[in-house]
């Protein structure tokens, strides 16, 4: 028989599909250990305001693994070490309140924390960690950009997502011979964007790794007007960026927030190819979307052996460390190792050999 234990978990970061499954595998996984487990609310809000956690039980999570989104709520833009707080003169500015989350953890006598997010949720709880407290860290991002793991969970639903959009724009592009440009999420990584693309059969795929020349995109299209094909789709990662220019940002965003607010690259794309080649050019953003609804398959039954080998790692006291998937394993990775190791599009890799050799073009 195990050491009873009292542990709890957030959820950090953007949402994903397949954050109800983990906190339903840890949740269950702890109850058969005869554990207490609590849900801290909004990242580390409930840490901080203590009546933002609750207790979870098999009842509370029972059926949540197919739910999208999260019970616990997230949040992108709290950060411990620099919460925004408003000071005397009524101006916001950022303060460490770490400390008193560390209090605040030891007072409720909490044994270990999972912490469920994307790099920067876990780069916090990886501070957390070497201010002394036990850490798990399960890998979240529909980007699929956190080094140490294969494939993070919620990446193959926003995958299925995106393409499905795209088959459904095949219909409307090719009755009015238009240039769809699609823009998908992915920050500063094309995975969506490159593995949606391919799948959906578009002909232009922009991603943040190969920086793009317009005039290049254009001639494929025109080429492909030659061949008798008069429409076309355009997949582009919002962090996708011309040769020589910078990515688009819509601004910075609320207080406390880590990264700019991307978005607008598809608007940019479509409007240049209108005035080089005169061809009807329409963009649509996917965004949320891609993030909403039920898990895939692949995506809640990963977040189920995430949520219980965190709970196991917790059990063998490993710490500061995250669970990854190495194929077919489920395994342990220093979270310092996985942080220090952000995932890229391989550019020479076989998923973009594979889309050269269909002649999908890249731009460059």
């Amino acid at each position: 028989m195990s050491k009873r234990m009292k542990i709890c978990i957030n959820t950090g970061g953007g949402d994903a599909p397949g954050l109800n499954a983990v906190i339903e595998a840890v949740t269950m996984a702890a109850h058969n250990r005869q554990w207490e487990v609590y849900g801290i609310k909004c990242g580390y809000a409930g840490l901080l305001n203590t009546d933002e956690i609750i207790p979870l039980t098999p009842e509370k999570v029972d059926g949540i693994a197919s739910l999208g989104g999260t019970i616990l709520g997230t949040t992108n833009k709290g950060n411990p070490f620099m919460m925004p707080v408003a000071n005397a003169a009524g101006e916001t500015e950022p303060r460490d309140l770490s400390d008193r989350v560390m209090e605040n953890f030891r007072r409720l006598r909490f044994d270990a924390l999972v912490a469920v997010g994307g790099d920067g949720s876990l780069e916090i709880a990886h501070r957390f960690a070497e201010k002394g407290m036990p850490v798990v860290g399960v890998p979240k991002t529909i980007d699929n950009d956190m080094g140490g793991t294969v494939i993070t969970f919620g990446f193959d639903t926003a995958v299925s997502v995106a393409t499905e959009a795209i088959d459904r724009l095949h219909s409307t592009a090719k009755s009015h011979d238009r240039v769809m440009v699609v823009e998908v999420m992915g920050r500063n990584a094309g995975f969506i964007a490159l593995n949606s693309g391919i799948s959906g059969n578009a002909d232009v795929i922009l991603i943040p790794e190969i920086p793009f020349d317009i005039d290049k995109v254009c001639d494929k299209l025109m080429e492909n007007e030659l061949h008798g094909h008069r429409y076309a789709i355009v997949v582009v990662a919002e962090g996708a960026l011309p040769k020589g220019g910078d990515v688009i940002a819509k601004g910075s965003g609320e207080a406390g927030r880590q990264h700019v607010v991307l978005g607008g690259i598809a608007e940019y794309v479509a409007r240049e190819i209108t005035q080089r080649t005169g061809k009807d050019s329409r963009s649509m953003v996917l965004g949320h979307l891609q993030r909403g609804g039920s898990p895939s398959t692949f995506d809640r039954l990963l977040s189920l052996r995430f949520g219980a080998a965190a709970v196991r790692a917790i059990e063998n006291g490993q710490f500061n460390h995250m669970v990854a998937l190495r194929s077919p394993d489920i395994v342990m990775v220093p979270l310092g190792e996985a942080l220090g190791m952000q995932k890229r599009v391989l550019i020479d890799g076989d998923t973009v050999l594979t889309a050269r050799d269909l002649g999908i073009c890249f731009g460059d």
